[in-house]
Parts: C-alpha cells; structure tokens; sequence
C-alpha cells in the first residue's frame, strides 16, 4: 500500500464515522516523522474513539500495523501513528487550541474529497 492509498484509508475511515473538517497535509520535505498528516474532529469524546478506532481497524485489514495510539482513553486528542501517516483526531474543542494547520501552515494541503466522495 502507497503512503497516499494509507492517507486515502484513514481518511475514508474518518469520513464513515462523520469526522468532521477532515484535512490532509503533505509533510513530504517538511518533517521527518512521517509523509502525511490527517487532521479531523469529532464532536463527543465517544465519536473521537469511534474515529480512532476505525482508522486501526481498516488499517489492519489491510496489513498495516498501528505503530502507536495515544490520547484515547482521554478522547481530546488521539494521535493514530500508521507509519507514513500521523493521523490527528481532535474533540472539536481542542482542535481550535492547538490549530496544527497554522504550526504546519508552511505544509500543502491535499485535496481528498474526489477520493472521499466515492
């Protein structure tokens, strides 16, 4: 699986539990840590679970081992570390505070809503 059909993956999973404001963006030159990084939220700390969960779900469906999930218990800010993507899911309230698309503004955004709407 490429880094982008991984991004494609995680981001399906987030659409099919209604994240909401799901962005991508290419880290690619930016950051070592990973190629993409998704950034959604949800609006109850169970649909910030649900998000998260879905995303190892289909991750492991398809063969790709979760190398970290950390924040779930607390639902606020759950970081999902598929490897070539870090997927951030935010409580709605949290997401304003800590704003990753401004401290990453320097980042392009990937569009995925053709791939999201199919």
């Amino acid at each position: 699986m490429t880094e982008r059909e991984l991004l494609i993956t995680a981001a399906t999973a987030a659409d099919d539990k209604r994240a909401e404001d799901i962005l991508a963006l290419n880290m690619k030159g930016i950051s070592l840590i990973a190629d993409y990084f998704l950034i959604c939220h949800g609006n109850s700390d169970k649909q910030v679970q649900a998000i998260a969960r879905e995303m190892k779900e289909k991750a492991e469906e398809n063969g790709i081992q979760v190398k970290r999930m950390e924040g779930f218990d607390e639902a606020k800010w759950i970081l999902v570390d598929l490897g070539d993507v870090i997927a951030h899911v935010f409580h709605r309230d949290e997401r304003g505070y800590y704003n990753l698309e401004r401290l990453w503004g320097d980042a392009p955004i990937e569009n995925l809503q053709s791939e999201l709407s199919q």
